[in-house]
């Protein structure tokens, strides 16, 4: 019965004092609508970006071979060193891990560089990513082709002039007119369209279907780079328990072929998934981190916005305290009285802080590839907190309400 009429004299105060209530809620509504935008931002770029490395990028269970890694920044000055030094990768390195690779797996080559195409239409699309890779990337990197064929792994080795469009190159460069067996220039050089891939998406708003994959072996390999060389040499394992095996034996196989010495770092990266995301996990742990203390101080703003208004409250109301207690009320009933009621206060407020930061978290996946979810646990957290803070703030009006003297306070004017 105290719980409901705590309730009652909350909802009473919010509605015939609007505006008040409303500023007095403010800094509950700000730290709750905080607290559910910025973990449902962190949660939905965390899931972007780990499906798109995983799925789009880099292909699912795939260890990468690279002369120089995506984290040298994190490294030590002697391991950058190393790296500078390395040479580079070889098609004769790709032969040998192919050879000596004990554990099931597939394995390719890749390189890319940006640059121009030109459809036989006159029509010209800039900035394509423009990849000689092995017949094998396809299924490595899970590039499926819409329309047409992939090339093979003889067209691959032989360096036949054929070219997988990504899909809004092929759109541009031909528009509604069949692309296949149609010809591109790529830096001068024809090739035959043999196939379009399938719509990619984007990723941080780079396009991923503004490409051209040609063969290995191809003129565009010697675009790229010195003939025989690879930027990267890709593996894809069987199940996700032989990704570090399968790392760890690439690691050892290219040691001995460097004739790398014991004491001698590495003047390569064998990098999987998961350490690429690496410096991404850092980030995500720092914001995690950082969220309840920025947090924590809107709520105290709100907690102490909430005990003045609570003590004004007492304050307006001595008289109706000396009343409850004249007629036997004890000092745990106005206590948990003002309690109750302080805690329905701010739970409202955090309450509308929630539905704002769902209205919020929505709006950005509506204009962002974020996902927009909000985990139901954060929303519970966010009304547990804004109780918390209310019954916290309520704590001292609440004392000092209980421990009126009756007959001062019905005297009160």
């Amino acid at each position: 019965m105290r719980i409901f009429e705590g309730v009652r004299l909350a909802a009473e105060q919010m509605r015939s004092q609007k505006l008040k209530s409303f500023f007095s809620l403010l800094g509950v509504i700000v730290g709750v609508m905080f607290l559910i935008v910025v973990v449902s931002i962190v949660e939905g770029m965390d899931q972007y970006v780990r499906s798109t490395f995983s799925e789009r990028l880099f292909g699912v269970n795939t260890v990468t071979v690279v002369r120089n890694p995506g984290d040298e920044i994190a490294a030590s000055p002697e391991q950058r060193r190393a790296w500078a030094r390395a040479p580079r990768l070889t098609f004769d390195d790709l032969e040998l891990l192919r050879e000596r690779v004990t554990y099931p797996a597939i394995a390719g080559a890749e390189s890319d560089t940006q640059g121009e195409i030109e459809s036989e239409f006159g029509r010209k699309v800039e900035n394509v990513t423009i990849a000689a890779v092995s017949a094998e990337i396809f299924e490595i990197r899970n590039l499926e082709v819409e329309r047409g064929r992939a090339f093979t792994r003889q067209e691959a080795e032989q360096g036949a002039p054929v070219v997988v469009l990504g899909s809004s190159t092929a759109d541009v460069l031909f528009e509604a007119v069949d692309p296949i067996g149609k010809h591109v220039r790529i830096r001068g050089f024809p090739y035959q369209v043999i196939g379009v891939l399938a719509e990619r998406g984007s990723f941080i708003g780079i396009s991923l279907d503004n490409t051209a994959t040609a063969p290995t072996h191809s003129l565009v390999q010697r675009m790229i780079g010195p003939p025989g060389t690879v930027e990267t040499i890709q593996f894809k394992a069987e199940t996700p328990e032989m990704v570090v095996p399968i790392q760890q034996q690439i690691i050892e196989i290219m040691r001995v072929q460097r004739r790398l010495r014991p004491t001698e770092l590495n003047n390569f990266a064998a990098e999987t998934v998961e350490g690429v995301l690496g410096f991404w996990d850092t980030i995500s742990r720092i914001l995690y981190i950082s969220l309840p203390g920025l947090v924590g101080t809107s709520l105290v703003v709100g907690g102490i916005v909430i005990m003045n208004i609570m003590l004004v409250s007492v304050m307006e109301r001595t008289r109706e305290i000396g009343v409850r207690k004249a007629l036997g009320a004890r000092r745990a009933d106005i206590l948990m009285q003002v309690l109750i009621e302080s805690g329905t206060l701010s739970g409202a407020g955090a309450v509308i802080g929630v539905g704002v930061g769902i209205a919020l978290t929505v709006l950005v996946g509506a204009v962002s590839p974020l996902p927009a979810a909000v985990s139901p646990q954060w929303i519970v957290m966010g009304v547990s907190l804004g109780v918390i803070v209310g019954v916290v703030s309520g704590v001292y009006p609440a004392s000092r309400a209980a421990r009126l003297d009756p007959v001062d306070a019905l005297r009160y004017e």
